[in-house]
């Protein structure tokens, strides 16, 4: 099956990984691209949660509710957010319609502990994932990734081992033939 290694990835659009990668970082990862420039690329694994709660890795977090999700495999010691909720934030970069990077974080605490943002509307990460200048043009002309435009609705969902699946077959088409085949074809 040949996959569009035409397309390239921008801020805000998603990163499938591939069935077959072998990278463990990013095995079955759906990433959001919050930052995409000649100097490199920015973005978050979206369905890896870590099972530590934010209050348990940040103190005086207001709620014992939000699941930390890993980012990727670089500075594993800063935490990272986004939301549909940026509208409500000072330094909350849109990077597609209705979703938002990062912001002010103890704006951000402060709006949890009043209710103004809940489960729906945040997801914070341990590390990120990044490339360097070219290096994502490349990955994803050797096929390596699947480019998709980011949906808030996908972002946020309750199952995130199933996200990698879903988002393949909500693309339709040739993707939910990818969105089906075992992880190791030789059990098959």
């Amino acid at each position: 099956m040949e996959k569009d290694k035409s397309k390239k990835a921008e801020t805000g659009s998603l990163l499938v990984a591939e069935p077959f990668m072998q990278d463990e970082n990013f095995k079955h990862t759906v990433l959001l691209m919050c930052e995409v420039s000649k100097k490199g690329a920015f973005g978050l694994v979206l369905n890896r949660p870590t099972g530590i709660m934010m209050h348990e890795a940040v103190d005086d977090f207001p709620s014992e509710e939000f699941m930390l999700y890993e980012g990727g495999p670089v500075e594993k010691d800063t935490v990272h957010f986004i939301t549909t909720r940026g509208d409500l934030l000072e330094d909350s970069i849109e990077i597609s319609a209705g979703i938002y990077w990062g912001g002010d974080f103890e704006q951000l605490k402060t709006l949890i502990d009043t209710g103004q943002v809940g489960l729906s509307d945040v997801r914070f990460f341990l590390g990120y994932s990044g490339w360097e200048s070219g290096q994502l043009d490349s990955e994803t002309s050797e096929g390596s990734w699947i480019i998709s435009q980011a949906d808030p609705e996908w972002l946020f969902i309750d199952e995130p081992k199933q996200m990698w699946r879903n988002v393949l077959n909500r693309m339709g088409g040739n993707y939910k033939f990818i969105a089906n085949l075992p992880e190791n074809p030789n059990l098959n």
